[in-house]
């Protein structure tokens, strides 16, 4: 009798569940975020906020899919880098001098973190002005403007041309038969919203595709690339994105910093190792964490894994984060919005809400090509038919009500 094979499970975002999924991860990572966030204030240390925010985390993950055989976890630890670094910083507690560092008031600190659940990772970066109280005005406001209006571009290029034309059959063509953005083409366009603030783009920001268990797949998007780096690939229909974007008030250029490497995630290279605190160390990291970023501190043994990881990183099995930072030491902002690309549009399943009333600038946006871009929707409003049933539904419900004549 021939053996009957499972049915290949679907884990594109044609089966309602994998969007299910990543909304409930996004749910987590919003969840979390917003409490990070308000742990932010002068003084506190930094190793302590990024814990919390991981115990929060672990905490929300354990409420979802009780009982069910489904992996869940952390698919980006917490993070909070100060002003001038670029990248996710999360210092040790082992590291005395590092564990002992504070957020100061006037700093634009950047929060990071995220969930997945069965493999389908959300990640979210905010940031935070320190002890900022009322309206916040000055260089920091240019930045956080121009931020957020970079960010709003960026996503409004990786629509896919035509997606959401509307008009004739010979209309909605015309518009699908238009060219996509270039990678250059994009650059050129962020790199004026920032000078229209007097900001800079961060050399090499860079926005991934997503898949199940990978947070940097076979596409990526580079703005402003260094030498010998470009991207490669553009947004199709289908498709999940963790799409960041990175400004600063200095050079935008960026320097490695004197720091350990903390921030680790595994690879898909095989490789034999030789001291048993190495394979110790890589066993944990494949149970606890899969593929997904990974912080030293959230191994059983801080010190141990300092030692174990250090073959890992060499036989290529773990690829370390370098720490980097603004090479003058000016602040850098950082956005991070995870988003799906389906047949209506654009749906921002994790990402940063900037109320930008906090902020004052007397800088603004004048091109008019991207304020024409910056008008487009994100989406086709899909309400339309839902508000025709609620305005069918309150005049049956108003007939029959007793007249009062």
């Amino acid at each position: 009798m021939a053996e009957t094979q499972a049915p290949e499970v679907d884990y594109t975002l044609n089966n309602p569940d994998t969007l299910t999924k990543y909304k409930t991860a996004a749910t987590i990572s919003h969840k979390v975020l917003e409490a990070v966030s308000a742990l932010c204030v002068e003084g506190a240390k930094i190793v302590e906020i990024c814990q919390k925010g991981d115990e929060l985390l672990e905490e929300e993950i354990a409420k979802v899919y009780k009982g069910k055989k489904i992996a869940k976890g952390i698919s980006h630890p917490t993070t909070v880098s100060p002003s001038s670094y670029v990248t996710p910083y999360t210092p040790l507690v082992s590291d005395a001098k590092e564990a002992e560092t504070t957020l100061k008031a006037g700093e634009v600190a950047k929060v990071q973190l995220g969930a997945q659940i069965d493999g389908f990772g959300t990640i979210v970066c905010d940031m935070v002005i320190v002890a900022a109280e009322g309206e916040v005005s000055g260089r920091e406001a240019d930045l956080i403007h121009a931020t957020h209006y970079a960010n709003e571009l960026l996503l409004r290029l990786m629509v896919p041309p035509g997606l959401l034309a509307s008009g004739t059959d010979e209309e909605k063509a015309k518009a699908a038969a238009e060219k996509p953005y270039s990678q250059s083409q994009i650059t050129g366009l962020i790199e004026k919203v920032a000078k229209a603030y007097d900001c800079t783009v961060v050399e090499n920001t860079t926005s991934w595709l997503f898949d199940r268990n990978e947070i940097e797949g076979t596409k990526k998007i580079i703005l402003s690339p260094g030498s010998g780096v470009k991207g490669e690939g553009l947004p199709a229909v289908g498709e999940v994105w963790g799409v960041e974007i990175g400004l600063s008030l200095g050079s935008g250029k960026v320097k490695t910093l004197e720091h350990r490497a903390t921030l680790h995630r595994r690879t898909t290279t095989t490789y034999i190792l030789k001291r048993p605190s190495s394979r110790q160390t890589l066993s944990e990291v494949v149970k606890k964490f899969g593929t997904f970023p990974f912080s030293l501190r959230q191994l059983d043994d801080e010190k141990a894994a300092k030692v174990g990881v250090v073959e890992c990183v060499r036989g290529g099995v773990l690829r370390q984060y370098e720490p980097a930072g603004e090479a003058d030491g000016s602040a850098v902002s950082r956005l991070f919005t995870t988003i799906a690309i389906t047949k209506n549009g654009i749906t921002r399943l994790a990402g940063p809400t900037t109320d930008l009333t906090k902020f004052k600038t007397d800088k603004k946006i004048e091109d008019e090509e991207i304020l024409k871009i910056l008008e487009r929707p994100l989406a086709r409003s899909t309400g339309s038919k839902g508000n025709k049933n609620k305005k069918k539904k309150a005049a049956a419900k108003k007939e029959d009500e007793p007249s009062n004549e």
